[in-house]
């Protein structure tokens, strides 16, 4: 087990924590070897943010939870009926039959698949109370944010409170990715589509208090899922390919995601650093898109 699973547990942590961070400028965006052509991570500028706070864990299904039994929300997967699920998640018959992406044809619309039913049908949420709640749309965590009195984050203060303090890293704890040989993220291990390892003992999602913190005290900022952004996404900066998820064509409408998921993997989808970003349509859910709230500060 990762040392920075012990770091919290699931009964011992406050998952509705906050982190206060001051104003700051701070140096955003990537230019190096690493940045996906195409996504917009560079140039590399200096940026400023006002005092906020911040979730200190994506939200999780418990959170989710006590929202929609306060107000009965429904989401979009749910009342579209049908969400994206990744095929190597889903039962042998069900993945034959499933609708697939042609461009990305790990993806399946299966029909039932929401929040609660994170694999569709058959699926639930049982020992998983502490991990990210999924197939949130934008508009669903836009939704959730404004309940719970707060806001989805700006990208760019995704970015300043992503790096932990950290100037010009390329993940939450330094450039290396499993230094000294350890996990530190949530992304897919093996050969990707075909098959998970699970080295880090999950296949999909993993608690949310699960890895050591950055240096501002947040986890998990990258992988596990995607996190959603307030912005929307500069229509001639959109990514190149579709590998961090099922989505329609680039557009005004798009918005930003950050952070990379437990799909993420080097041989298609490098987008698990903090300088990385995506998009997405406002109403797309999947079982790797998340988010985390924000709270204005005097």
């Amino acid at each position: 087990m990762p040392r920075a699973a012990a770091a919290a547990s699931g009964e011992a942590a406050d998952l509705g924590r906050r982190v206060d961070l001051p104003a700051a400028t701070f140096l955003m965006g990537n230019e190096d070897a690493h940045a996906v052509p195409g996504d917009g991570e560079g140039p590399v500028r200096e940026a400023r943010v006002g005092a906020f706070s911040i979730d200190a864990y994506a939200v999780t299904n418990a959170r989710f939870s006590a929202f929609v039994a306060a107000t009965g929300y429904v989401t979009d997967a749910e009342r579209f009926g049908w969400s994206y699920v990744c095929a190597r998640f889903l039962p042998a018959e069900q993945r034959r039959l499933a609708r697939r992406v042609p461009q990305t044809p790990w993806w399946c619309a299966v029909p039932g698949a929401s929040w609660r039913q994170p694999e569709g049908p058959g699926s639930g949420l049982d020992g998983r109370e502490d991990h990210p709640v999924t197939h949130m749309s934008w508009a669903d965590a836009d939704t959730f944010c404004r309940w719970d009195g707060g806001r989805l984050p700006t990208e760019t203060e995704w970015e300043y409170a992503a790096r932990g303090g950290l100037v010009g890293r390329r993940y939450p704890w330094g450039d290396e990715l499993e230094p000294d040989g350890e996990i530190r993220c949530n992304i897919w291990q093996g050969p990707f589509p075909f098959r998970n390892t699970r080295t880090d003992g999950y296949l999909s999602t993993v608690p949310v208090h699960m890895y050591e913190p950055n240096g501002f005290g947040l986890h998990n900022v990258v992988g596990n899922v995607w996190e959603w952004c307030a912005d929307r996404f500069i229509p001639d900066r959109h990514p190149s390919v579709s590998a961090q998820g099922p989505k329609g064509p680039p557009s005004g409408r798009n918005r930003v995601m950050r952070g990379g998921s437990h799909m993420c993997h080097r041989s298609y989808c490098n987008r698990y650093r903090v300088a990385a970003r995506s998009s997405n349509t406002p109403d797309s859910s999947a079982g790797n898109l998340g988010f985390r709230c924000v709270f204005d500060r005097p």
